[in-house]
């Protein structure tokens, strides 16, 4: 269980070596995606495209970005993820994922270690950790208070553990206006999604700065 624990954390994406909020971490079920050697070497070439840096490492995330996933179970998000195929939006790989996927249950399933880059962001994949909600359509998270409060939960504990600003967990909608936007390819410089929009997130952020981190 502990090679699991340290799997899950992702060998080099925590602040928090200490375990100072350990004790905000929600029930997490560790659910991996196949990340073969393969994909590790499509996702250093993708970032090496898109953002001039040649590895699938996510070092020191300075980003949360919430998405609604439009399927209705954790195991259709996996489903979708975890072939390592082109996508069928960009046609590129590695194929897109997310660190997480919250459920309409409430149940947090964790697909990737935090210490590898996910394809969840054009322009923010580098530095971003993905959070994928059941549902299809930004009411679906929110009017649902069991998933709406473990993914309040969860995105506590990263932003609490990595020192990520409320004003850097924003939705999928809101990524061309985050400050750490980079996208090399001209073709995508403005390319983004529907999901979790800035009105969203405006009730999101609230209920993000109402559960402050110890000691803040």
């Amino acid at each position: 269980m502990a090679a699991v624990a340290a799997a899950a954390n992702g060998g080099g994406g925590s602040a928090d070596p200490a375990g100072e909020f350990r004790s905000l971490r929600p029930p997490i079920r560790w659910h991996p995606i196949p990340y073969s050697e393969k994909r590790q070497s499509d996702m250093a070439a993708y970032a090496k495209r898109h953002y001039g840096m040649q590895t699938h490492r996510l070092r020191r995330p300075r980003v949360i970005v919430e998405h609604v996933a439009v399927a209705g179970t954790a195991q259709a998000v996996w489903n979708t993820f975890a072939p390592n195929r082109r996508d069928p939006e960009l046609h590129e790989l590695p194929n897109v994922c997310t660190h997480f996927v919250v459920n309409s249950r409430g149940r947090i399933h964790q697909l990737v270690p935090l210490g590898l880059m996910c394809r969840h962001t054009v322009g923010l994949n580098y530095t971003a950790i993905g959070i994928e909600h059941t549902g299809f359509r930004d009411s679906d998270l929110l009017t649902n208070r069991r998933q709406l409060r473990a993914s309040l939960r969860l995105t506590r504990w990263l932003r609490c553990s990595r020192d990520i600003r409320i004003r850097n967990v924003i939705g999928h909608n809101e990524s061309l206006r985050s400050p750490y936007h980079r996208e090399r390819v001209r073709r995508l410089r403005h390319q983004t999604h529907g999901d979790m929009t800035r009105r969203s997130m405006r009730k999101y952020r609230r209920m993000v700065r109402a559960r402050a981190c110890p000691g803040h």
